[in-house]
């Protein structure tokens, strides 16, 4: 199976309790990209950038494997940037500069190869730019997952709902839950949600792990406890990306494997924070992701006689 993303490719400039980075990659189809490619998944990457963008970081994802034809270069622009102080606790922060740039006119353009794919993740983008995407897929993909934030439900609420619509699975954080259903139990919030469209509801909870919903079935995951927490940042993209990829490994889109697939993406997710930016995630190795995933194990199994 073929996974296909899109999403931003972007620089990141991150201030943390613990230091702070110049211009470093970043991007939510980056970080999706990087973790799918880590565990083998054919993955193809939609997105846009300036003439600024290093083609050292192109060359990067394709010895990687990730494919970049979908990558548009605009040699006159400048890519997409984003800046941001995160607070003592990293589940807040405060945003101090955003440049949209080559993204601001952004028209997906999906390539030839990656128009059969079977699983589409939308990463978050404008609704617009996710639903030109869908039509430009030869067939509805077997699983289409969108990840979307609550600036797009202020902004754009009708476009998202036709997206909401199409989608197999949504991924967003408890806050968004929230207001995407107007519950405040995530239990009543993931039902109505149900309704909107998507058979799947995965609410993110940083540090207190995820929730997945499914015709009544709730599955919950831990975040793992790490000794050294470092930067938040592309986590949850990081997390999708994982979540993608064993999908496509699977081959079996369906409430069991979701659940295989919630644990992989929060091993592959809990790299990220470990360094700034992409720098844990690209030293991840296979050896070290199945040591992860096995301490995943340990931390959820037991057996209880009552």
């Amino acid at each position: 199976m073929k996974l296909l993303t899109v999403g931003t490719v972007a620089f990141d400039a991150i201030e943390t309790p613990f230091g702070k980075t110049d211009k470093i990659l970043g991007g939510a189809a980056t970080y999706i990209g990087i973790a799918a490619a880590a565990l083998d998944a054919e993955v193809h990457l939609v997105s846009v950038v300036g003439g600024d963008f290093p083609k050292d970081y192109l060359r990067m994802m394709n010895e990687r494997g990730i494919r970049t034809e979908g990558i548009e270069v605009i040699e006159d622009g400048k890519t997409f940037f984003w800046s941001g102080r995160y607070h003592n606790d990293l589940n807040s922060r405060d945003t101090l500069v955003t440049e949209l740039n080559v993204l601001e006119n952004f028209e997906p353009k999906v390539p030839e190869a990656a128009a059969d794919a079977e699983v589409l993740m939308l990463g978050n983008l404008h609704p617009a730019v996710q639903l030109s995407v869908l039509s430009q897929m030869k067939k509805r993909p077997q699983l289409v997952i969108l990840d979307t934030m609550n600036f797009w439900m202020d902004l754009t609420w009708d476009l998202l709902m036709e997206v909401i619509a199409k989608t197999d699975v949504i991924t967003i954080n408890d806050e968004e839950a929230r207001q995407l259903s107007g519950e405040y139990s995530l239990v009543k919030a993931a039902k109505k949600i149900h309704t909107l469209g998507p058979k799947y509801v995965i609410i993110k909870k940083g540090e207190h792990g995820a929730l997945l919903f499914h015709d009544g079935k709730i599955f919950a995951i831990p975040a793992m406890p790490l000794e050294e927490v470092f930067d938040p940042t592309g986590a949850g993209d990081t997390f999708a990306g994982g979540f993608a990829a064993q999908l496509v490994r699977s081959g079996r889109p369906d409430f069991e494997s979701m659940k295989t697939a919630l644990l992989v993406g929060s091993a592959m997710a809990s790299f990220t924070v470990e360094k700034f930016g992409t720098e844990r995630l690209l030293e991840t190795t296979p050896e070290l992701l199945r040591e992860r995933i096995a301490a995943f194990r340990e931390l959820t199994a037991f057996e209880a006689e009552i």
